[in-house]
């Protein structure tokens, strides 16, 4: 897929992500890579929401130009075969560890989406040392949340809804845009197997970040949108309370896709955090 890219702040060029399949941790993931030649800057790395494939943040990764972006699918999500074992978030951040490490990157700056922030905030916990910066977007403390719209809730632990294609685009709108007054397209989205979606749905339920949240000492930056039905603002408060010297920025009618129905202004936000002066943090 070829797309305009912004490169820098400047001029537009064409760029084309780079997709691979490796095999890590006794799994074989689906690995997106964008801007590879990059430099300056620590590499970023996308954590992308549950059922969500790599191509629904090819916009933001695009836009990022001026940095090198890591992105995988999820085991049994997109086009990363399924799993065979459930696991649990923390061997997900093991395995996003041993990813890196074979991709040659040291260490990165995380933005986790939805699910995505449950894996980026384990993985800045377990992996302090290979973490720069930690972007939290529409995300919760795990078992510790406050549920957002409880139809939602309830349609959104039935795994059938989301592996059949001819349903799948229309349960995402439901649940992805509920809340925001723009719509978002998920034209580019495949329906994930019954097994990883259901993993991913038992991962999350047995998870929680609260006992260690205060022990996250990287810059943080907490976001989430005042009409999110899925993940009610009460859990950005609830983080931003918890973690030490974190930042809450607030959006308004994205719903829990802001990071894609407002995309200029969470790109914006994010690239102003990660280039900010860590005093300022």
């Amino acid at each position: 897929m070829l797309e305009a890219a912004q490169a820098g702040r400047g001029a537009h060029v064409a760029e084309v992500a780079d997709y691979t399949m490796i095999g890590v941790a006794g799994r074989r993931l689906r690995v997106a890579q964008w801007h590879t030649g990059r430099t300056g800057h620590r590499p970023l790395l996308l954590l992308n929401g549950i059922g969500m494939n790599i191509e629904l943040l090819e916009p933001v990764a695009e836009a990022m130009s001026e940095r090198h972006v890591i992105c995988f699918d999820m085991p049994g999500i997109g086009r990363s075969p399924a799993p065979i074992f459930p696991y649990t978030i923390p061997q997900m951040a093991l395995t996003t560890a041993s990813l890196l490490e074979r991709l040659g990157i040291e260490s990165v700056d995380v933005v986790g989406l939805s699910w995505g922030g449950a894996l980026a905030q384990q993985f800045a916990f377990q992996h302090r040392v290979h973490t720069g910066r930690l972007i939290l977007a529409a995300t919760t403390a795990g078992a510790a949340m406050v549920p957002g719209d409880l139809t939602m809730m309830r349609h959104l632990a039935d795994p059938m809804e989301y592996t059949v294609e001819r349903t799948l685009k229309r349960n995402l709108a439901s649940l992805y845009n509920g809340g925001g007054n723009a719509i978002v397209s998920l034209n580019a989205a495949i329906a994930p197997t019954p097994l990883g979606w259901a993993y991913q749905i038992a991962a999350f339920g047995a998870w929680t970040s609260t006992p260690f949240l205060p022990l996250l000492d990287m810059p943080v930056l907490i976001m989430g949108d005042d009409n999110d039905t899925i993940v009610p603002p009460t859990n950005l408060h609830y983080l931003h309370n918890a973690i030490p010297h974190s930042r809450l920025e607030m959006f308004t009618g994205g719903g829990h896709l802001f990071m894609l129905s407002q995309q200029e202004r969470f790109v914006a936000s994010v690239r102003a955090f990660l280039d900010s002066d860590p005093a300022e943090t």
